[in-house]
């Protein structure tokens, strides 16, 4: 009897255990019911994000109209600094002829070497007729000496004065490039906190309702742990998803640029060839959830993959083109899904390649949000060179 009871609690223990081994771990319970929440969350942050969209549209066109009011200073401004110029340089061109001519009334009125060249030139006269003519000669040549050398000061002042001016009306115009600058960054930083917020809140909207329906097509309870049901039903299916029986390099050869820095920061890892359109292939066995693209059209694929009873997803963006695949379709490390390229909010022909414990799209289970938290280093599963740069030559 005892060793009937011994039995029967092994049975059990035993079954216990590999009820617990085919429920995946990814995380703490999700229901419906949290789905249905989010919706709701979703629906509200849509509405404060259409508001503050409203507000950056009309403050981007006030910033617009005042670049464009500026540009008209600065083109203002370098017309009179054109016109300066130009004054200046004639003013100049006058000094050097009243210089020129200074020079020429001294070299008269010097005639002698001595100091006393008008008291020589008076005292020379015949008469005193001659001496009167000759003193009025000698004034009238003083004064207009006088005459010159002011007007030469004035002209040298009058130069002075301008350059100041220009000087001025330069510093102004250097003043309002750099406020234009200013508001150049402005925009440039108000796009890229949009930019930074996609996917929009209407598609993280619509994939959640994706997911909902998902869900309850599957036949999940309202309170039930959808992680565990997905699991569940899938493995008890004709579309069950085997465990991986290993990673590889979605690439034949390659190299990293950049890597995996996780929640606000890179949440994937960057990989690229000289071949901009090399053959990218899954980093494992595992089914396609998802074929999109995402809101600046870069053409992307997610697929799920069963890691010992725990689905982990690989995201694979940027391609340039697809493969022969579909949603559903079972694929292996052999199944070509697309081609490496340089689509959507890119700069340069790359694979970004993300690995998460859950997808933000249909069948994944979980938001936008959740799913910047629970990406995961690629390099955990997948062999890549520690150095970027460093190439590799086989999958």
């Amino acid at each position: 009897m005892k060793k009937k009871i011994l039995n029967k609690i092994c049975v059990t223990i035993t079954t216990a255990i590999f009820v617990i081994s085919i429920i995946p771990i990814n995380v703490s319970a999700k229901t419906i019911k949290d789905f249905e929440n989010e919706i709701n969350e979703f629906t509200s942050q849509l509405e404060e994000k259409e508001k503050q969209i409203a507000t950056n549209d009309a403050e981007v066109e006030k910033i617009k109209n005042r670049i464009k009011e500026i540009e008209g200073q600065i083109q203002t401004l370098e017309e009179e600094s054109a016109t300066l110029q130009a004054e200046i340089d004639e003013s100049n061109n006058e000094i050097a002829e009243k210089s020129e001519q200074s020079k020429s009334l001294f070299q008269y009125l010097q005639v002698s070497e001595g100091e006393n060249a008008y008291l020589e030139y008076i005292f020379g006269a015949t008469d005193i007729t001659d001496m009167v003519y000759r003193m009025a000669i000698v004034e009238q040549l003083t004064e207009y000496n006088d005459q010159i050398m002011d007007e030469l000061t004035a002209l040298i002042e009058e130069n002075q004065k301008r350059k100041d001016e220009l000087a001025s009306k330069q510093e102004e115009l250097n003043q309002l490039t750099k406020e234009l600058e200013t508001e150049k960054e402005r925009i440039n930083a108000e796009s890229s906190a949009i930019r930074d917020s996609m996917p929009s809140i209407e598609q993280q909207l619509k994939e959640a309702k994706s997911n909902l329906t998902y869900y309850k097509n599957l036949g999940c309870g309202t309170n039930e742990d959808i992680y565990a049901c997905q699991y569940r039903v899938e493995q008890n299916s004709s579309t069950s998803i085997p465990s991986v029986s290993g990673f590889s390099r979605p690439m034949a050869s390659g190299y990293v640029t950049q890597n995996w820095s996780g929640y606000g920061g890179h949440l994937g890892i960057d990989l690229s060839n000289t071949n901009k359109t090399i053959a990218i292939y899954p980093i494992a066995e595992g089914v396609i959830t998802r074929i999109y693209h995402d809101e600046y059209d870069a053409l992307c694929v997610a697929i799920r993959h069963n890691v010992g009873g725990r689905y982990i997803y690989s995201t694979y963006a940027h391609l340039s083109s697809y493969g022969n695949i579909y949603e559903g379709q079972y694929v292996t490390t052999n199944t070509h899904i697309g081609n490496m390229g340089n689509t959507g909010y890119s700069f340069g022909a790359h694979l970004h390649l993300e690995v998460a414990t859950c997808h933000w799209t249909s069948g994944g289970g979980c938001s936008w949000g959740e799913y910047q938290k629970r990406t995961i280093n690629p390099r955990q599963y997948v062999g890549f060179p520690s150095s970027l740069r460093t190439w590799w030559y086989n999958k």
